[in-house]
């Protein structure tokens, strides 16, 4: 595997700001510790704020990490979408006409749910639990459309950024991969497809150009628990969350109030969490796909607790738990999170390869 990569969220925004907490000389040292202690290569930064974007990617670039930056606008039209990526294809340009060899452009991620006007529904949430949503998917009938942006996109970006593109594609979006100059795949491992997981890759093989795993990982609780929708399963960690708890905590004033939590009763596992992200890494190398990117280094939205009912962190496929109260970690006394055990397994599996 040439790219060992971690997703490094700098503010992704769908309902609330994913990383609250922004301050450069953290996301640099952040940085630096994937580069030197987990032993990444690469780095994709996700993000909505384009100032943002450029911030992490410069302190990523300039301590050697080779940058796949991602503008990511999430619930908005097509039209508003293609200005937005554009534009941050510009911006991303200044950078790589200071690093040509270090920067990768992703025009977007999962659009087929993630942008208004592919299939229907007003948002992500209605357009997952749009009952059409399955058949017209199985009928390929997103597949037209999605093709149709991705070429204005393309043509768009490509006038403002010089460098190399690529797409971060559902394994069931029909990309045209012509356009691209990787084909990228955003492919989790859950339950229902661990028997399948490589075969339903097999298609990304097919044209000639290095497939990266753009984006994969697993929950931090025991056996993954997660809800049986669309998009989450047993192996993602997801639906242990209070979600309106989660979402009225980031209100002003009011927040102070109410104390996010899980619902049910769960057991956290790291080490689950890291045999399975090593189990995961070594069936991508003997696939032999180009890179991988682990989602995610860090979650500031599910922080960490003593007490299971609010241990939002064993929701999150981070590989730091996070603590949002202050406190500082004990292997990084300057950082407000704590390595967890897949952290270490990640590394020594990139530092050994």
């Amino acid at each position: 595997m040439k790219r060992k990569g971690v997703c490094y969220d700098v503010g992704l925004v769908m309902g609330m700001n994913w990383r609250p907490h922004f301050e450069p000389k953290i996301v640099r040292r952040e940085l630096e510790i994937i580069k030197n202690d987990l032993h990444c290569n690469a780095v994709r930064i996700c993000g909505l704020n384009i100032n943002r974007l450029m911030i992490a990617s410069e302190a990523a670039l300039d301590v050697g990490l080779e940058v796949w930056f991602s503008p990511e606008m999430w619930d908005k039209s097509s039209e508003n979408t293609l200005k937005y990526v554009t534009k941050a294809a510009a911006a991303a340009e200044t950078l790589h006409q200071r690093y040509p060899e270090q920067l990768v452009f992703i025009v977007g991620s999962e659009l087929t749910l993630f942008m208004k006007g592919i299939v229907k529904g007003r948002n992500f949430t209605a357009r997952i639990k749009n009952p059409t949503l399955i058949p017209r998917i199985k009928a390929g009938e997103h597949n037209k459309p999605l093709n149709e942006f991705l070429a204005k996109t393309n043509n768009s970006v490509r006038k403002a950024f010089h460098g190399k593109l690529t797409y971060a594609s559902l394994v069931w979006e029909a990309v045209d991969w012509e356009l691209f100059d990787f084909v990228g795949v955003d492919h989790y491992r859950i339950n229902r497809i661990e028997d399948k997981y490589i075969e339903m890759l097999k298609p990304s093989f097919s044209h000639n150009k290095p497939v990266v795993i753009t984006e994969f990982g697993y929950g931090t609780c025991q056996g993954g628990i997660g809800s049986e929708g669309f998009l989450s399963s047993s192996g993602l960690g997801g639906g242990i969350i209070d979600v309106k708890s989660q979402f009225l905590h980031q209100i002003p004033v009011l927040g102070r109030f109410v104390r996010p939590h899980t619902r049910g009763i769960h057991v956290r596992d790291e080490q689950w969490q890291a045999s399975k992200l090593v189990e995961n890494l070594r069936i991508l190398d003997d696939a032999g796909v180009d890179g991988a990117f682990i989602s995610q280094f860090m979650s500031q939205i599910t922080p960490y607790s003593d007490n299971p009912k609010y241990d939002l962190d064993m929701a999150s496929s981070s590989l730091v738990k996070y603590y949002d109260n202050g406190k500082h970690g004990t292997t990084y006394p300057d950082m407000t999170w704590e390595p967890k055990e897949s952290f270490k397994a990640v590394a020594d599996y990139y530092k050994s390869g």
